[in-house]
Parts: C-alpha cells; structure tokens; sequence
C-alpha cells in the first residue's frame, strides 16, 4: 500500500516540484485566510466577503482558456517560473499595503484581481507540466492524488498557523509569510532538469486554438460530463468555504484561532480523502467513488450546518471536505488520462475554467442568501443540492453500465510535448 501511495516520488524531477510547492502553498493558505479575517473584520459585510474570493477567482476564470493555449504553445514549464516570480511581487505589495494602511480594503481586493490574472496562466501550466514530471506515466494518477494531498496539507496548517499568527502578531506575518515562502518553490523549479524545448510550428492563432480546444471537449462526451459536473460542483457546493468566517465569528462566537481551525477541520477531511484517493491501485472505478463520495460531501454538509457545538461541528464538516475531495481530484485524474497530451493544455484550462468560474459567482451568491435566510439555512440547502447531484452521477453511471467504466489506466499515451 505504501509503495502504491508513494510511486510518484520515483522521478526526481516531481519530487523537487513536490518540495517546493509544498512550502509554496502553505504560505499560500495563510495568506487566504489572512485576507478573508481582514476583510470580514473591517467590513463586518457578509457580502464583501465574497466579493474578495470573486476577486481572486473570477478574472482567472475569464482569462484561463487564453492561459492553456499559451501553455500548449510555448514552454509552460518558463511560464511556470515566471507566473511564480510574479506570484511572489504580488504577495510583496500585499504585505506592504496592509502594512502601511489600517483600512486597506480595496487595495486588498485589487491585488487579489492582479493574482487571478496571474493564475490563469499558472494554473494550466502548473497542472500541465505535472504530466511530464512523471518518468512513469502509470504513476500519473498517484501524483495528482499526491498534488492534493498536497495543496489540503497546507490547507490543514496554514489557516490553522494563520490563525495564531493574526492573534500574537496581526495579519502583515501572513502575508510577509507567503512571499518567503516563493523563494523555495521558484528554487525547485530551477533544479527541475527537462529536454530541451523543441517549439513546435502553429497553424493557428490563439483563437482558432482556443476554439479547437473547444471543439474536442465538445465531441468527447466523458470530457464533457466531467467538466459541466464540476461546474456545477462548483457554482453550488464549494462556496461553502466561503462561510467560515461568519461561522466562526457568528455562530460559535469565536476569534481568528476559531475561524483557522474551522478552515483546518475542512483541510483535514480533504487531505484525508486526498490519501485515500492516492492509496486507489490502477483498475479502480473512478466515477463509481466519485458518486458515493458526492453523497458524502452532501451528508456532512448537511450535519454540519445547524451544529452549534463545535467540537462536533469540526468533525462534521471534515467528513463533508472527505466528501469534497473527490470532486476535483477524480475529475482531473479523469480528464488527465483520457485527453491527448496535444490538447492537454487547452482541456486543462477549460477544466480550471469551470472551477474557479463556478466558486466566485458561488461565493456571492451564498453571501448573498446567507444575509436573507441565514448562514445555516444557506449551509443545509447545499447540502441538498450535494445529494440531488450524487443521484445525476448515479443516473449517469446506470447509462454507462454496458460500457467499460472510468478506470485509473497503467496504460496511458506515452507521447508528450518536450520542454
């Protein structure tokens, strides 16, 4: 099981870029939650709290697409490095903003807007690049299960160490935390060696390449369902994240410390699933765990909402993120073994698309409902909805019962763009 569980870590080069976004991405964490606590406290608006997760989130969406022709254009693993060089600017100026001014709030929110634009091209050739990173692609599944286990880690730790850290010292520390924390995942990829990159003659422009990519999604109908799924997924369910500042200040009267473990409740139950989704051995039914685990996401959702005792809440709503962890991990695992590395990038972004599309409009449109029927109600009813989209994914896998079922495939296409 072990060895299972680990495969991927057999090629140095994903080992580096495990190490250093690892680090990466728990400064990441603390930064969000960081901006999530200042916003709610100086605002004190439900409403504004979803506007700043729209801010980050949305202009990504919008720019994506244009971000995964580019990575299967030019050499995304030099996109890499330098979307992350300005990741790294980015979190300078937001530490010396909230450093210098006690009310920063729309110098935050426009910095969260300059990060969206930054990710929507690092996301596609984050994700990407993995593919190439991996010597063995029959490991390929084990490092993107590996990936999320990775990025729920850090959210295990960082809002948790967040938390802390706004209380003994204020916010500055996690933000001035996240910039450090880019000089270790900009060094692992300066140790990462790959072929050198062939370019590769375009007959098309970015449009026409973006619209090709379109064109496949559109005429592969598994592709298709896993995306317009995951939209919805995430349009509807994943705001719920959105909610844990008033959680914490609201309904269990708590500080910062009670908002960071609530966060670090979600990313124990993520990484939990996360773990157990790299442990699957090839030949496994993805879309049949994927459909129990939509019904898990609803139910702890659902015990979750109305719980007033906290303890108990945390244990709930970590079975819900258990639950939710399948929803993106299954789905990229899915799309990464099925589409041909040609289009993976343009595929990939779509992808990403359909996430961080859904999750911002989502985010305001909860913070809107939870001002007008109450957080809790708010909570319950996607919880709800978890279970009604469990019951498609039951649907949809009764229609696919005469056909051979999704499976992590030992056997996926060798072939791959150099970098």
């Amino acid at each position: 099981m072990e060895v299972v569980a680990l495969s991927a870590f057999k090629s140095r080069n994903y080992r580096l870029f495990f190490a250093g976004q690892t680090i990466s991405l728990l400064g990441t964490w603390m930064q969000k939650t960081a901006v999530s606590w200042v916003i709610y406290s100086l605002t004190h608006s439900k409403f504004m709290l979803g506007v700043s997760i729209f801010a980050t989130l949305f202009p990504s969406a919008v720019l994506t697409p244009f971000g995964g022709v580019v990575s299967d254009r030019y050499n995304r693993y030099r996109v890499l490095v330098v979307t992350q060089i300005l990741s790294m600017i980015q979190a300078l100026a937001l530490t010396l903003v909230v450093f210098f001014d006690n009310f920063a709030v729309w110098e935050i929110i426009s910095l969260s807007v300059v990060l969206g634009l930054i990710n929507a091209f690092d996301v596609p050739a984050r994700q990407s690049l993995v593919y190439e990173l991996v010597e063995d692609k029959k490991n390929l599944p084990n490092a993107l299960a590996l990936n999320s286990s990775m990025v729920n880690l850090s959210k295990l730790l960082g809002p948790a160490i967040a938390g802390i850290a706004i209380e003994r010292f204020g916010e500055v520390v996690c933000f001035a935390a996240n910039t450090i924390s880019f000089v270790a995942v900009i060094s692992s990829l300066l140790l990462i060696r790959l072929p050198k990159f062939q370019p590769i003659k375009h007959t098309k422009n970015i449009l026409g390449e973006l619209k090709e990519g379109l064109t496949y999604i559109r005429q592969t109908p598994d592709i298709r369902y896993i995306i317009i799924m995951l939209a919805l997924v995430s349009l509807l369910l994943l705001p719920f994240t959105s909610l844990m500042p008033i959680y914490a200040k609201d309904v269990f009267r708590g500080t910062a410390s009670t908002f960071g473990l609530l966060d670090s409740a979600i990313g124990f139950g993520a990484l939990t699933g996360a773990i157990f989704l790299a442990t699957l051995k090839p030949g496994t039914n993805l879309s049949r765990i994927l459909a129990i685990n939509t019904f898990v996401f609803g139910t702890g959702l659902i015990l979750f909402s109305y719980t007033t005792l906290y303890p108990l809440a945390l244990a709930f709503i970590a079975v819900g993120a258990f639950g939710m962890m399948s929803q993106t991990t299954i789905s990229n695992t899915m799309i990464q073994t099925m589409v041909t590395p040609a289009m993976r990038g343009r595929v990939i972004s779509i992808f990403v698309m359909a996430y961080s599309g859904g999750v911002p409009i989502g985010s305001l449109i909860v913070s809107y409902l939870s001002q007008h029927i109450g957080v809790q109600a708010t909570v319950f009813g996607q919880g709800i909805l978890a279970l009604l989209i469990g019951i498609m994914h039951v649907r949809y896998l009764k229609k696919k019962k005469a056909k051979q079922p999704i499976t992590i495939s030992p056997k996926i296409n060798e072939e791959i763009p150099q970098v």
